[in-house]
């Protein structure tokens, strides 16, 4: 198994160097060569797995034995999810009017991306190690990516951490969740900026082939390919619980809907359904809704700036993921894409080639949700199950509850509700907040200021400089 950029510029990689790259060297974004395709009996087979079980089956068909041995794979994976508070990792709850919400976020951050950032964490752990190599991590944040990082590296010594986030934009909790975090390995910086803001530094730092080289420069955003590996069990998880027999011919489709930011979790989504996993894919946004135009109109083009929502970790106008989609479905055309996202960096404008929108329309559905959507369907959850949904949660709430469905139907739950103390109060709901992030508030902070006027790159640059003297 080998991995392509997007773009065409860049040769094949395995899996360690798709790891240990943040976009591929040419801008694009790694993506396996060839995507495995499933049969009948293998869906199956898997469909009495467990989440942990299901993770490791899709993480040999894209992991080579030769590079990462079967048994240390899946000992890798069962550390990962060793700090999960549940004892199936994730959890399907089924409640009234066929609401079904796949609870994603029973990690230590109480955030989907636990999930994928403790796997990828153990398997840079486990090549670091054999290699007796140092990275340096750099990573934006728009709320939860951050704090789930940090808890993937912390402490450890051949890696350091840095993480930018917008201050003020994240709730407190998320962004305490980085800031009481004092280990010598992680460095957090507090940027008087938006996500996508903070998104062009660190575009500039990758940019840098030297630099990048020089202090061994990745990412775990979900640029990174495993990231959005992992994931794909979400899919193969959501439907296996959902799907009524896998009896009938053909299989019955299950509809999952994904709340999107950034475009990582839907991408995997897609990957699923081009593996062969029957299942219809619901986008759903807040007001920042570049995917859902893309999907409705093929306007991939930014609406002046970023709007601040009770879904702040969806708050995003750059959803750079959707080039992998794009590659995705315009069957691996490396040229196209280049020639698109050129375009697109270059205006922030694009509209799709025909035939290309025609194909996303026909593998994504998609919908918007307002702050009042958002409080609306936190509302009635609670008023009809006793169930506090996070606001990101009730944007696929949203959708479940103004578009009926004739077939079995997923949402998936990003975020806990506890970590969005004021979303909750303003649906008129109280909060129900664990003593362990109560405490967070009482826990000593550390963060560098980031301030307009200054150039970010360049302040990073400094850091990551100091920091790598004491390697």
């Amino acid at each position: 198994m080998e991995y392509i950029s997007t773009r065409g510029g860049t040769r094949a990689v395995d899996f360690e160097g798709a790891l240990f790259s943040g976009y591929a060297p040419d801008g694009g974004l790694f993506m396996p060569q060839n995507i495995p395709s499933l049969d009948r009996d293998t869906l199956r087979r898997w469909s009495s797995l467990c989440y942990r079980g299901l993770v490791k089956e899709l993480c040999f068909l894209f992991i080579p034995a030769d590079l990462v041995p079967r048994n240390t794979l899946s000992d890798l994976i069962d550390r990962a999810f060793s700090r999960f508070r549940h004892k199936d990792v994730v959890h399907l709850s089924r409640l009234k009017d066929g609401l079904n919400v796949l609870e994603l976020w029973h990690g230590v951050t109480y955030a989907f991306k636990d999930l994928s950032l403790s796997c990828t964490g153990q398997f840079l752990q486990y090549f670091l190690e054999k290699k007796q190599k140092h990275v340096t991590i750099l990573v934006g944040t728009s709320g939860d990516t951050g704090s789930s990082a940090i808890e993937s590296v912390r402490g450890q010594k051949n890696m350091d951490i840095f993480v930018l986030l917008p201050k003020g934009l994240c709730t407190q909790i998320q962004e305490l969740q980085m800031t009481t975090v004092i280990e010598d390995n992680v460095h957090v910086f507090a940027a008087h900026g938006n996500s996508d803001e903070i998104d062009e530094p660190i575009k500039e730092l990758f940019a840098d082939e030297d630099f990048a080289r020089k202090y061994n420069l990745m990412s775990l955003n979900s640029v990174n390919w495993s990231r959005i590996m992992v994931q794909i069990a979400h899919y193969f998880y959501a439907y296996f619980q959902c799907a009524p027999s896998l009896d009938t011919t053909p299989l019955p489709v299950v509809e999952t809907v994904v709340p999107t930011g950034g475009g990582g979790n839907i991408t995997a989504g897609c990957i699923a359904q081009k593996m062969g996993l029957p299942i219809r894919l619901v986008a759903v946004v807040n007001s920042n809704d570049i995917i859902h135009r893309t999907v409705q109109h093929g306007d991939f083009s930014l609406a002046g700036s970023v709007k601040a929502t009770l879904a702040s970790a969806m708050d995003i106008q750059e959803p750079y993921n959707v080039e992998r989609i794009l590659w995705l479905l315009s069957g691996s055309d490396s040229c196209l894409i280049k020639t698109l996202m050129k375009r697109f960096s270059a205006s922030k404008s694009l509209k799709l080639p025909e035939d290309l929108h025609r194909k996303l329309s026909e593998t994504l559905r998609s919908c918007s949700a307002s702050d009042e959507d958002i409080v609306g369907a936190m509302r009635r959850c609670w008023e009809e199950n006793q169930y506090l949904l996070c606001p990101h949660s009730a944007v696929a709430a949203h959708y479940h509850y103004s578009q009926p469905s004739s077939i079995p139907r997923c949402c998936l739950s990003p975020a806990s509700a506890a970590k969005f103390k004021d979303a909750v109060l303003r649906a008129g709901l109280v909060p129900q907040i664990p003593p362990e992030i109560t405490a967070l508030t009482a826990m000593e902070t550390r963060s560098t200021p980031l301030e307009r006027g200054q150039d970010w790159a360049q302040v990073l640059r400094g850091h990551i400089g100091a920091v790598a003297q004491q390697w």
